[in-house]
């Protein structure tokens, strides 16, 4: 089975193949920044990258894959949280990195072999930050902050197509007085107690004390785990540029080679025919989903319902399809004998998502050998292989009646009580009450309840 996916700088389907002489394919994709529940629009892109991840898995084997998806924790954004709320960082990033870890979990998406936080590598920004100053390719500011020199790279804007009045426009919004030219991107932001409170780092050198910039983070990251080239990096269509530009322009420039051998964007999920919006009404989290009864199985069939490059028109009709659709697998899966028959069903959802990531394509497949073939004739094995490349887990078939970072709660506190850790676990449960909820045991499970008021 060859993998060929559509990449955004040659603009041509390319196979996928590891570079590197130890045969491990390198995959990297951006991850949430955690100031704020992830929303669905950010799911579709983290459930295309699972499936390529599982598609990866299963062309080269689950030794032969790593992948790293980093944690955005300082940025304006989560600052602006620690602000708003007056409580720390670190504080802030843990509610919402847990969050975002139970609604991957609860959506069957693999975890990461690595996922790094920006905070935990600033050492390694600064280092990337010190070289581009000796190469020339950055400069300090007179507040202290440093940016980089968009001239010095002449291959700037080759992902996206970019031209120079746009660029202008897009990265003229932060700081514009202290750089060279507007264009240019900051690297390092010098400390502003009234913006920044005590969130704050030594500098690189000949810099004041500071955070990084946005773009820095994620190559820096990918520097540390993965090496100066990957051979995928992928994101949603709205980190192409400057996100993506930028980090090509800045690890380029620093390590001398190649940064990324392939790129891959989803595009935008609309809700109801339009974008995502709270004055709209049509705003969704997975809990937001979850809370209207519906499974977390379904948000993720619904999200591979269109092809990931282009735009998917999600709707909660869509749900009420999938939630019929992953019955009918249910229905079928409990019929398939041990072993079964001699029919391949996952060679045609495998072959439709090597193709492209054709989603649609996939579960049409799917459907089409399930409606043609008897039961008895399907190879259990094979149909079990399908639905790992799609993601579903057919055991997944009990709504949750919590919010997910509830439940989350619930799973760390019997994983405590279970390791005999009564401190933890008698912590998490004050948490839970705290929330609303009752976690009532038994010898072998445990249920939820909300709280009379």
């Amino acid at each position: 089975m060859a993998i060929r996916l559509f990449d955004s700088l040659s603009r041509e389907l390319r196979e996928l193949k590891p570079a590197h002489a130890d045969g491990v394919y390198r995959f990297y994709n951006c991850g949430p920044t955690v100031y704020a529940p992830a929303h669905l629009g950010n799911f579709r892109t983290f459930v295309v990258n699972d499936v390529v991840r599982r598609l990866l898995e299963l062309e080269f084997g689950p030794a032969k894959v790593k992948h790293v998806r980093n944690l955005t924790d300082v940025d304006d954004r989560t600052i602006g949280q620690t602000q708003k709320e007056k409580r720390p960082l670190a504080e802030i990033t843990k509610r919402w990195t847990d969050m975002f870890q139970a609604d991957c979990e609860a959506l069957n998406c693999l975890r990461p072999h690595v996922e790094p936080t920006a905070t935990g590598h600033i050492r390694e920004q600064v280092d990337m930050i010190d070289v581009l100053l000796r190469k020339g390719n950055a400069y300090r500011a007179p507040d202290g902050s440093v940016y980089f020199k968009i001239s010095s790279f002449p291959e700037y804007g080759a992902l996206s197509r970019i031209k120079e009045r746009e660029l202008k426009v897009t990265n003229s919004v932060f700081d514009a007085d202290h750089k060279d030219d507007v264009g240019d991107f900051a690297l390092w932001k010098a400390h502003k107690p009234e913006e920044d409170g005590d969130v704050k780092w030594p500098g690189p050198d000949g810099a004041a004390a500071g955070r990084p910039g946005w773009h820095i983070e994620c190559s820096a990251m990918s520097k540390k785990h993965l090496g100066d080239t990957v051979d995928l990096h992928t994101g949603g269509v709205d980190l192409l540029v400057p996100h993506h530009e930028n980090e090509i322009a800045q690890s380029q420039c620093c390590n001398g080679t190649a940064f990324s051998h392939h790129w891959y964007h989803s595009e935008h999920l609309l809700v109801d025919g339009t974008t995502m919006s709270k004055s709209k009404g049509n705003y969704y989290t997975l809990g937001d989903l979850v809370a209207k009864g519906y499974s977390p199985m379904a948000v993720r069939y619904a999200l591979l319902m269109g092809h990931p490059r282009k735009q998917l028109n999600f709707t909660l009709d869509s749900l009420h399809a999938a939630e019929s659709a992953l019955k009918s697998l249910r229905t079928l899966r409990t019929s398939l004998p041990a072993g079964g028959g001699s029919f391949d069903v996952g060679a045609p959802v495998v072959a439709a998502l090597a193709d492209d990531l054709n989603t649609p394509g996939a579960l049409g497949a799917l459907f089409t050998v399930i409606n043609s073939t008897r039961p008895a004739e399907i190879n259990t094995a094979q149909f079990d292989r399908a639905m790992f490349a799609l993601g579903f887990d057919l055991s997944l078939q009990v709504q949750l009646s919590a919010p997910t970072e509830i439940v989350a709660l619930a799973a760390k506190r019997w994983a405590a009580k279970q390791a005999k850790d009564f401190a933890t676990a008698d912590a998490l449960r004050k948490d839970l009450s705290a929330a609303g909820w009752s976690m009532l045991d038994s010898k072998t499970d445990y249920k939820l309840e909300p709280l009379k008021k």
